[in-house]
């Protein structure tokens, strides 16, 4: 019995071992350590991104309760440039194509769940999230999509999913 026991610690060992081996990475990859990237806000539920084409170290995350959030430096730290408290669930989050301090908010994500939080409208920062004016759909609920014009960064296209527990006027596309 004693043998069984002492036979069966050993190939234990042996296979954690073998494991261990196996799961050093080698090659292009061997210097990589997993991270977490982004804020740690809303059990990591990220409901919006967007980005500035040619500036890849800037970057927005809207978060399905915390706010937007802004990097300037490829994700290492993070400032919360959104987080009004009747509104701090993003649904979606768009850069004027003509001018990517123009940031279109929509609030409320868009993922209808249990614990859904319900948004306020739509909000619009001309100096790249430094201020918000409040523009309009009070009653959204939840927005899953804006698209800004290319031409015009004062006209954008809000897809509103509105309240999903009951029918109400405030749902389809607004301009």
């Amino acid at each position: 019995m004693k043998t069984g026991l002492t036979l069966a610690a050993c190939l234990a060992l042996a296979v954690t071992g073998a494991a261990t081996a196996a799961a050093k990475p080698s090659g292009p990859f061997a210097n990589l350590k997993f991270r977490n990237l982004g804020p740690a806000v809303s059990g990591g539920r990220v409901s919006a991104v967007a980005g500035i084409p040619g500036k890849p170290d800037i970057y927005y995350v809207g978060t399905a309760g915390g706010g937007l959030w802004k990097t300037t430096d490829n994700g290492i730290k993070w400032v919360n440039v959104f987080k009004h408290g009747d509104s701090p669930s993003i649904g979606a989050v768009a850069l004027a194509p003509s001018n990517p301090k123009d940031i279109w908010l929509g609030t409320g994500e868009a993922n209808p769940r249990n614990d859904v939080l319900l948004g306020h409208g739509v909000y619009f920062s001309p100096d790249g999230g430094k201020t918000w004016q409040f523009k309009g759909l009070k009653d959204a609920g939840l927005i899953s999509n804006i698209a800004v014009s290319p031409t015009d960064p004062d006209t954008a296209y809000v897809a509103v999913l509105g309240n999903p527990w009951k029918p109400g006027a405030t749902r389809g596309v607004f301009m």
